[in-house]
């Protein structure tokens, strides 16, 4: 399992056997910051989708899932347990009608009394769910209930929200941050954002909705107004590919030009992308990367409407698409809205962030059980089921912080020290610079040189010294023990040439194995040692760890560009996979056996 790097679009680095040995791997020295797994978008019986679905979970439950203990399922199915805790987690429940739907249930609560009430909380799914799909049309519709505001409910589900994260923060060990979903979904196309505060100091009395606008830009003038109240926050929006073009727009919400003000504010305020979670992996589309061989990677092709629908745009959808067009409008000085770092998360609806292949629960708890996840359950049509089948066990979000607690994770989201992996703990470092060697990237103090001689991911080198050359870079990754091997480790660039053209390359830069790239630069399948019937997979494959030196062999000082990881794991089974195989049952049509866990940085930006 030795590892390779290509001698023709990289500068050749020979990993030594002690560096990839599974048994004597040479870790990154001491530094200053360490790798945190958290999610921040997870949702409990507080969201109004959530409850009528069947999450019996609460927010408190949530922190003690994320801490290893075993909570409620729902479904009928079993109880919740991760397989090793999380170090950072955040409920972060839809602002809209928070609270007010589980509050059907309680006899001593007015909203009992509710017309709603009696369908909400029927035992019947299908019964349920119907009334679900006709609040979900009504609120994409623009058509808000008024009998369904109610301030006070509102302020105190948010204030138990916020109460319970501070209950449960235990700095060093773990850290809860108070949060809330912002839930625009204009015509069922998506705009959400999870809005995560630092901690709950000169916090809101309630969250906002978006029944009081759709427009991203309120909200961030909303964001404004809470930092100038002295509270410290962020919005991180997801599910690009959900929003048919409109999440990456380059025009406003109201149709008018891209303007330098508008970058600046969406900067501010939004300075991560979610991109991957349960409802797909939205880094790009064959579409857009035709010449990628794994851009078609877990698409979730759905608007958020009850009956499938389709969306009909890709560009502003997907993040590569947005990281070219936010350098090309910087270069028409309207600065750039979308320098977005990543982060990957869950989108739970069921408290319970089931982000392992193996050990997935599903999206809602209604899917709490194999024969659900895959054949469906009453009330659903074929196409509902279909969309939950093509549902991926969710993301994760992986920061580099100096210690675990809510100042130094959250100044690491701020940053964009972050990266987002599709679930696996796969460990990933990435730095960019002008002085770096092939040494450097073999050597025990990984981490040490790539803070002394560059900047980390989510950085911008700007400019280029007279006798620099082209920027070098340094990556290193290591696989979760618990998941696969690793593949590749790939560096895709992005940049926009002298003609005002938009370019993107993929690089392979090291590899597991004795493949050599062929005349493009392409490398033949690792492999795959998927067994359908089991479920299961050897890791006979791939290598435990990887790691590289590049430089960019076609860098010009006057092209802006971006450059990002991309780290891919050897064939692993599909949840979907191990599901039909506890059922005894091939495994569904339109549903591939075997996926390539992977992980993206945040990018490293270089500006004239």
């Amino acid at each position: 399992m030795t590892a390779r790097c290509p001698n023709t679009t990289c500068l050749n680095l020979a990993l030594t056997a002690a560096l990839l040995s599974a048994t004597t791997q040479a870790q990154p020295g001491q530094e200053n910051t360490q790798v945190y797994f958290g999610a921040v978008h997870v949702h409990t019986n507080y969201s109004f989708d959530a409850f009528t679905n069947g999450t019996l979970a609460s927010p408190a439950d949530a922190y003690r899932w994320a801490r290893g203990e075993a909570i409620p399922g729902g479904g009928g199915g079993p109880d919740l347990k991760i397989a090793a805790p999380l170090d950072f987690y955040a409920v972060s429940d839809h602002a809209e009608w928070m609270g007010v739907f589980k509050l059907m249930e309680d006899p001593n609560s007015p909203m009992s009394r509710h017309p709603l009430a009696s369908r909400i909380t029927s035992d019947d799914p299908a019964v349920a769910m119907g009334a679900f799909g006709e609040i979900l049309q009504s609120f994409s519709q623009g058509k808000r209930d008024a009998s369904l505001d109610n301030p006070e409910i509102n302020h105190n589900v948010w204030q138990d929200i916020v109460s319970t994260a501070d209950a449960y923060y235990r700095p060093g060990e773990f850290t809860t941050f108070p949060a809330f979903e912002w839930t625009s979904n204009p015509q069922t196309r998506n705009l959400h954002r999870v809005v995560v505060f630092q901690d709950s100091k000169a916090i809101p009395a309630t969250p906002l909705s978006s029944q009081d606008s759709s427009d991203p830009e309120h909200l961030w003038d909303w964001m404004d107004s809470q930092r100038q109240a002295g509270a410290t926050l962020l919005a991180i929006p997801h599910n690009a590919n959900a929003s048919d073009g409109l999440m990456f727009s380059l025009q406003t919400f109201d149709g008018e030009d891209l303007t330098a003000d508008y970058s600046a504010r969406r900067q501010r305020n939004e300075p991560l992308y979610e991109i991957t979670q349960i409802k797909g992996t939205s880094e790009t589309h064959p579409e857009l990367s035709p010449n990628d061989e794994f851009a078609g990677f877990e698409l979730w092709d759905y608007l958020l409407s009850t009956e499938g629908a389709r969306p009909e745009h890709r560009r502003g959808s997907y993040a590569r698409q947005a990281l070219l067009d936010g350098i090309e409008l910087a270069g028409q000085g309207k600065g750039n809205p979308f320098a977005y770092g990543f982060i990957g998360d869950s989108d739970t609806h069921n408290a319970a962030a089931s982000l392992e292949e193996y050990n997935y629960s599903g999206k809602f708890a209604v899917e709490n059980s194999p024969r659900q996840r895959l054949h469906g359950h009453p009330g659903q049509s074929e196409a509902q089921t279909q969309a939950i089948r093509e549902f991926s066990s969710g993301g994760l979000a992986a920061v580099w912080a100096e210690d675990n607690t809510r100042e130094a994770i959250f100044g690491a989201m701020q940053r964009r020290e972050t990266y987002g992996t599709t679930g696996p703990r796969i460990k990933l470092r990435f730095f960019g610079g002008w002085q770096f060697s092939a040494d450097d990237a073999s050597s025990a103090d990984f981490a040490q040189i790539g803070y002394r001689k560059g900047q980390p991911m989510g950085s911008t080198l700007q400019g280029a010294p007279e006798s620099a050359g082209a920027p070098t870079f340094m990556v290193w990754a290591a696989r979760d023990p618990a998941s696969g091997n690793l593949d590749r480790v790939q560096i895709i660039k992005g940049w926009v040439d002298r003609e005002g053209r938009q370019q993107e390359r993929i690089h392979n830069v090291a590899w597991s194995g004795d493949r050599q790239p062929d005349a493009r630069g392409q490398l033949s399948p690792v492999g795959d040692t998927v067994d359908t019937n089991s479920g299961d997979y050897s890791n006979s494959i791939g290598s435990p760890q990887l790691a590289a030196f590049w430089q960019d062999p076609d860098f010009s000082p006057d092209e802006r560009a971006f450059y990002y990881v991309r780290v891919l794991e050897i064939p692993t089974p599909r949840w979907s996979t191990r599901d039909a195989a506890a059922l005894g049952e091939p495994v569904p049509d339109n549903l591939p056996t075997s996926i390539q866990e992977r992980a993206f940085s945040s990018p490293i930006w270089y500006s004239p």
